[in-house]
């Protein structure tokens, strides 16, 4: 059968899908990127927050079009949204012949191809190194999950209640993935998971990310690649762990830590703890222990009974911080998680200005912590022709992950071929908010560019044409949602 994917939400879930995918074909399925095509159509959902529910919805309904006007004969949903909904989905969407959730990708084959799979227990789930996978990414760059599942009691967030309880993957089944991409030609290879500085903790190992990541720096390799790790909690960074950033080249100098606020009482409502004064010795010590290190945080703002003292408490701390990325989230009221049950609500118009003045604030910040780039040369990585304009190429150095931060545009090439998935060294001559721009300053030399990856680009996310339907749907999912609570273990 032909099968085309939808995958939506954080790339965790991306992976779930280049899983799934690798299942598919490896039992002798073909994948398309053409929806008319489909004999089979799968959206991978996430139902994080409300707008990503609504998303889900919309893209389920767009596909379900299919159904009528190509060759689709079967619509299967998958991810966030199934373990949420799972029992309304198809009520609400009679179109969708069938539904997986987080833990049960292994009957993805059986789901596609109308065969009812084995209705057992779901175990915990997670992929290893022999899983079959095809890669959605560019060829130089893969994302690798080290991790599922949360266990820390966050009270805003539902992750616990659809991805399950804490679970590593094995450290060699991590290093023989990482070493046959590398091997394959990619030269960016970050690890994910919702906590990864918990990597290991529940298989015995001590300081377990610091562990794997100096495993993986001294991966043989022709060529110089990267590794980059996403989503540290803040208590579980230890000073081994930011030793080891240090210590080793292939380890990007960067560090991706959610620290949600700053005021300790919003924090303790969060279930987070600690305060504005123990996040900025933190920072201090990463800055000390890794010079030039780049940092990246989140923060929530009009979380319940957020005052505006917390506020400003807020951005007081981001101007004290002077982190170089920062990402604010509206607070989305999930009727599954503990912080739906917290007075002090605050209004949707006062979130919304709260954020634009946080991130106002941000903009300042990183356009003048960018300057200092200016005249020096770094490596980058470059992705390919600007999306912008086809005078410039566009990269991205060890300080910029893929799809959050910003880019280094490319506009002199210094009369050498430029291939994507090279890393150069290039002069930066000015920098914005978010972007830099520079030339190449160096020869291509023994440049190996990745040509043994195997990829594919999933289908693209469009709003579905269902107006009223999609409202109507959305609406009756919210109200039906069951009311259980989230898991909150640790």
């Amino acid at each position: 059968m032909k099968i085309g994917f939808i995958s939506l939400g954080c790339p965790k879930n991306l992976v779930d899908t280049e899983v799934m995918m690798g299942d598919l074909v490896s039992k002798g399925h073909e994948l398309t990127g053409s929806p008319e095509e489909a004999d089979v159509l799968v959206v991978n959902t996430c139902s994080f927050i409300d707008p990503a529910k609504e998303e889900s919805v919309n893209t389920i309904l767009e596909m379900a079009e299919y159904k009528r006007s190509g060759k689709a004969q079967r619509l299967v949903v998958a991810g966030c949204l199934v373990e949420r909904f799972r029992d309304q989905i198809q009520d609400m969407i009679p179109e969708v012949d069938a539904v997986i959730g987080t833990n049960e990708l292994g009957k993805i084959a059986p789901l596609c191809e109308g065969i009812a799979p084995d209705n057992g227990v779901a175990e915990p789930y997670l992929y290893h190194d022999l899983s079959p996978r095809v890669f959605t990414t560019p060829r130089h760059s893969a994302y690798v999950k080290i991790i599922e599942g949360c266990d820390h009691p966050c009270t805003f967030c539902v992750i616990p209640q659809y991805r399950g309880s804490f679970r590593s993957r094995r450290f060699e089944s991590v290093v023989s993935e990482v070493t046959r991409l590398f091997a394959q030609g990619v030269r960016e290879v970050n690890l994910i998971g919702q906590d990864t500085t918990s990597y290991g903790s529940d298989l015995g190992h001590k300081d377990g990310l610091a562990r794997l990541l100096e495993r993986l720096a001294q991966i043989p390799t022709s060529q110089e690649t990267w590794v980059r790790f996403l989503y540290a909690y803040p208590n579980r960074v230890t000073q081994e762990l930011l030793d080891t950033l240090a210590a080793h080249p292939r380890l990007c100098k960067y560090i991706d830590i959610p620290l949600q606020h700053a005021s300790a009482a919003v924090l303790k409502r969060m279930k987070r703890g600690a305060n504005g004064d123990i996040f900025l010795k933190l920072l201090e010590r990463m800055r000390a222990t890794i010079p030039g290190v780049t940092i990246r945080t989140s923060m929530i703002v009009g979380f319940p009974g957020e005052t505006d003292a917390d506020f400003e408490e807020l951005c007081q701390f981001i101007e004290a911080a002077q982190v170089d990325n920062l990402g604010v989230f509206r607070y989305s009221d999930e009727d599954t998680s503990k912080s739906y049950l917290l007075d002090g609500k605050v209004d949707k118009r006062t979130i919304y200005n709260r954020q634009r003045r946080l991130m106002a604030i941000q903009r300042r910040i990183s356009a003048k912590r960018n300057k200092r780039y200016i005249g020096q040369e770094i490596p980058v990585l470059v992705e390919g022709p600007s999306a912008e304009t086809e005078l410039l190429w566009e990269g991205r150095f060890m300080g910029q992950a893929p799809e959050i931060d910003g880019i280094v545009y490319i506009n002199d090439f210094n009369d050498t071929p430029v291939t994507p998935g090279q890393i150069r060294l290039v002069r930066v001559e000015e920098t914005h908010d978010y972007d830099m721009v520079g030339g190449i300053v160096d020869e291509p030399g023994n440049q190996h560019v990745p040509d043994a990856q195997v990829m594919f680009n999933i289908l693209p996310s469009v709003p579905a044409a269902g107006g009223a339907r999609s409202r109507s749907v959305s609406q009756s999912l919210k109200s039906g949602a069951p009311r259980t609570q989230p898991v909150a273990v640790g």
